[in-house]
């Protein structure tokens, strides 16, 4: 697997600089900090809003845990752009490559001993409710293949609407490990995995489902 390359001090001091910004803008609150893992790999499962759920996440874990996510490689082309989005856990993607050259980038960072940044939902779900929309089952496969638990935060948002010096809930549950959910068998259930993290997801922002929710696609 190829080794992730390392925050440079530049970025290191952006970081510090953006970080407090960003929570300042977004009012972020995070609830659960106790609840992320001091060493280790893990998938951080989160419910996806909004391209600002990146940000938001990422100025709240600790610079020397800070969730890594995948890009593509073009933004890390552009002057500053490319620094900033590194300094807030972005990691090249070459999305002239296949499917499977993404998820092995992805199992890498979560082996590596790095936290990895998932949305179960797979694309962005504004003003709905989390618990009634649709998942898909890659963040139990990247666990499953990683061996590391699965650390469940919910972005909680009035209106699942994110809005100027308006308050950001970020929620971090407890880690779940892998043989909880049956990652470890021989044949595990990718999408039942997908499902009960994504239950859990729900469950810390108080979403329920009101309407039958579609069936999960890998």
């Amino acid at each position: 697997m190829k080794k992730v390359k390392k925050q440079s001090k530049f970025e290191g001091f952006m970081y510090a600089i953006f970080a407090p910004l960003l929570r300042l803008f977004l009012r972020v609150k995070i609830e659960g900090r106790e609840n992320i893992p001091a060493e280790g790999g893990c998938v951080v499962a989160v419910n996806h809003i909004s391209f600002c759920d990146v940000l938001a996440v990422s100025c709240v874990f600790p610079r020397r845990r800070l969730p890594r996510y995948l890009a593509k490689a073009e933004l890390f082309r552009i002057p500053l752009l490319g620094r900033l989005i590194r300094a807030l856990g972005a990691t090249p993607l070459d999305r002239r490559g296949s499917d499977v050259s993404a998820v092995r980038r992805a199992i890498a960072i979560a082996e590596g001993g790095e936290l990895l940044t998932l949305f179960p939902q797979g694309t962005r779900q504004k003003g709905k409710n989390p618990a009634d929309t649709p998942i898909k089952s890659g963040v139990a496969m990247i666990a499953s293949h990683a061996k590391v638990p699965i650390l469940p935060v919910c972005i909680k948002l009035k209106n699942e609407r994110y809005a100027l010096l308006r308050r950001t809930r970020i929620i971090v549950g407890k880690p779940i490990p892998p043989e909880e959910l049956g990652l470890l068998l021989p044949e595990p259930n990718y999408r039942e995995a997908a499902e009960a993290v994504f239950r859990h997801v729900c469950e810390l922002g108080g979403y329920t489902p009101t309407v039958l929710r579609e069936g999960t696609d890998a």
